[in-house]
């Protein structure tokens, strides 16, 4: 689609400079140095400056009014000393990729991965979090529509840090055994309480940042596995992801695998992607 797009502009271009200036030819166009400033821009002005002796923002000006509307392009706007630089029209774009148009098509029995969402699994769900899960669905849905073969992974990080915290506070600021949070995570609204928990254990770090070493006691019990302190872990994570499934299903967003963080520690996945790593020179 952006090759076509791209080969439509040259040659509305490539027609309006033969039609003003008797000038014939291929028309350039480049990548913009930023992305704010569109998707695609076109030096001609500077390449006509020396042969027109004009200075290239008064040709540019006169060849962004010439040249009108193109399909597929939302504006075309003038920039420095006489840059053209097109901003493309999304919905335009969009329905062409959706309808097959000319994009690329996947291998036979090539898959793609798409991961997206990957929330701290330690609290409810925010709109922050719900934009990125919707980004990231829409995706998937544009490359199902084009034929490809696609596999949604939700990464579930359930040995970082702000698990940790969680289950420091059911610790050490509210005394909770592992028979306490199962109760809490049987009651309703389990994410909002953590959230609440969290909160708390931020502000205690603030005030005795000495507590800080409760962190990284439990940071090194949850990744080696086999205590109360690790197990209270696993529990508040896994309740958690069930109410963050919850909600992303309201939205009709669901997902193929969901990788745990604790799997590929305890499985000894990334020492085996280390080793190989370090054996291939990559590192």
């Amino acid at each position: 689609m952006f090759q076509l797009l791209e080969k439509r502009i040259g040659q509305a271009f490539a027609s309006r400079i033969e039609a003003l200036y008797g000038v014939s030819g291929a028309m350039q166009t480049e990548e913009p140095k930023q992305p704010a400033f569109g998707e695609i821009a076109v030096p001609a002005a500077f390449q006509l400056a020396r042969q027109l002796k004009k200075p290239p923002k008064a040709i540019a000006g006169e060849l962004a009014e010439a040249t009108g509307a193109i399909e597929g392009v939302a504006a075309i706007e003038i920039a420095g000393n006489g840059y053209l630089n097109l901003r493309l029209d999304r919905g335009y774009y969009a329905s062409g990729l959706l309808s097959g148009g000319d994009g690329p098509r996947a291998a036979a029995g090539e898959k793609i991965i798409v991961e997206h969402t990957n929330i701290n699994p330690n609290k409810a769900a925010h709109i922050g979090h719900l934009r990125n899960a919707i980004l990231g669905d829409t995706f998937v849905r544009m490359l199902r529509a084009t034929g490809r073969d696609v596999e949604v992974q939700n990464y579930i990080d359930n040995t970082g840090v702000q698990v940790a915290d969680v289950v420091v506070a059911f610790r050490h600021l509210e005394n909770r055994t592992p028979e306490d949070v199962r109760r809490l995570i049987a009651a309703p609204r389990f994410d909002y309480y953590c959230w609440d928990v969290y909160a708390r254990i931020s502000s205690y770090y603030a005030d005795h940042p000495e507590a800080l070493a409760w962190r990284r006691d439990m940071l090194h019990a949850i990744e080696q596995g086999g205590s109360a302190d690790a197990e209270m872990a696993h529990m508040v994570a896994d309740a958690i992801v069930k109410t963050h499934l919850a909600t992303m299903w309201r939205l009709n967003i669901v997902y193929d695998v969901l990788p745990r963080e604790s799997e590929i520690l305890h499985l000894k996945f990334w020492s085996t992607a280390f080793e190989l790593l370090k054996e291939r020179k990559a590192i």
